[in-house]
């Protein structure tokens, strides 16, 4: 009972300090908000059954690797902001082609996504009812599809876009209320010594495959290079780093917490593992995740459809319009949806957004050994190339 009343405090104290003018006017902040919260989104429903699951005892390790090579792939995105936005104005007709191609490989990568945000609304959707089965699950996505096509073909999204913020705001002090429930479930472990040490289900090639599978649980950083009409170059270089860095530290104490906390035994490696085992913490914490679990996919799910048309109509220079592009992505979505489970879409996600970070870094490298005295920089992004390729040709999906 104490517990519960401590979760549901953190949560109402975390909602009103995002809440409080200081925080909720300053622009670093609410440009640090898009970013952070796409990080920490679906990643933090998924993420901790699958890396537990498969890593045992050596999940926060792997944690640290994705983290860490997110954040390299970002300082890729930061130099391509700082120089494009630069005192002197940079032309390169490689970059620009390699720009091109980037675009349309985001535009792939969110239709993807939003395929993988509506999967886990189906399921989180139904959930904690009697219509809980995979059927039902993509038939509640499948609608929820229809609901967002029609939305956004006859009306567009600025209606539910101006929701955002407050979807956010609900996400994060969820989140932190479950890090407080999760931080007490592990004390009461400590003190009665029954901390879990598990070894790690795969290893070798397989446990890298996984991992290269798996960045789309830490994506969403390359956000902020699209804030350009509302924030300086500065405030969104800032910005990133800072989301990456915050998301990072969560993402670890979440890792590391459920990693000492929880048997293989205790869940099944299901897209919805981390309700039931949520159930074991505290009898409140599966409701409040089912709640900040149905606005986030639904904010994202809107947000990266309306980056998606948006794209797509600038990259065919209105030859193919926004509402267009909905109905493009819709139709691979429901084909998705109907011909791969969860974990399939994740891995394919990955790939996409890999895909989309590789040429990002491709651009770097060429920016870098163009500019003096930046050729460091150049072999460094070289290197981020040669991985994000890895990760596009052998990114796996999780095993169940």
């Amino acid at each position: 009972m104490i517990l519960n009343v401590v979760i549901i405090a953190a949560i109402i104290f975390a909602g009103a300090l995002q809440l409080s003018p200081r925080l909720s006017r300053s622009p670093v902040w609410r440009a640090t908000v898009t970013p952070l919260a796409s990080i920490i989104g679906s990643g933090f429903l998924v993420l901790a059954p699958i890396l537990v699951y498969a890593y045992g005892s050596k999940a926060p390790l792997v944690m640290g690797a994705l983290v860490f090579g997110a954040y390299l792939f970002g300082s890729a995105i930061r130099f391509n902001i700082t120089v494009r936005n630069g005192p002197v104005t940079f032309q390169d007709y490689v970059a620009e082609k390699l720009e091109t191609v980037a675009s349309w490989a985001l535009a792939l990568a969110f239709m993807i996504s939003v395929t993988y945000y509506l999967n886990l609304f189906g399921a989180f959707g139904l959930s904690l009812t009697s219509l809980n089965n995979p059927a039902n699950a993509k038939l509640l996505t499948s609608f929820i599809f229809l609901v967002i096509l029609i939305v956004g073909y006859t009306r567009g999204f600025s209606a539910l876009e101006k929701m955002e913020y407050i979807a956010v705001t609900i996400k994060l002090a969820i989140i932190a209320g479950l890090l407080v429930g999760l931080s007490y479930y592990c004390y009461e472990k400590a003190m009665s010594a029954a901390l879990v040490v598990h070894p790690p289900q795969l290893t070798g090639w397989a446990a890298i495959t996984l991992a290269f599978g798996l960045i789309i649980t830490v994506q969403g950083f390359e956000t902020s290079r699209y804030l350009g009409d509302d924030y300086s170059a500065a405030v969104r270089v800032k910005s990133m780093q800072l989301a990456q860095l915050v998301a990072a530290a969560i993402y670890m104490i979440y890792i590391t917490l459920f990693a000492l906390s929880f048997e293989h035994e205790e869940f099944q490696l299901t897209e919805t593992a981390i309700i039931d085992v949520m159930e074991i913490v505290s009898p409140i914490l599966p409701w409040i995740l089912v709640a900040g679990a149905l606005a986030a996919q639904f904010s994202a799910a809107i947000a990266d459809t309306s980056g998606s048309g948006g794209l797509i109509a600038e990259l065919t220079k209105g030859r193919i319009s926004p509402r267009n592009g909905y109905v493009l992505l819709a139709i691979i979505g429901l084909i998705l949806t109907w011909s791969a489970d969860v974990f399939q879409i994740i891995s394919y996600a990955s790939r996409a957004f890999a895909l989309y970070y590789t040429l990002q870094a491709a651009i770097a490298a060429r920016m870098a050994f163009l500019l003096p005295k930046q050729r460091w920089r150049g072999c460094l992004f070289s290197l981020l190339v040669i991985f994000g390729i890895l990760i596009v040709g052998f990114g796996d999906a999780v095993e169940v």
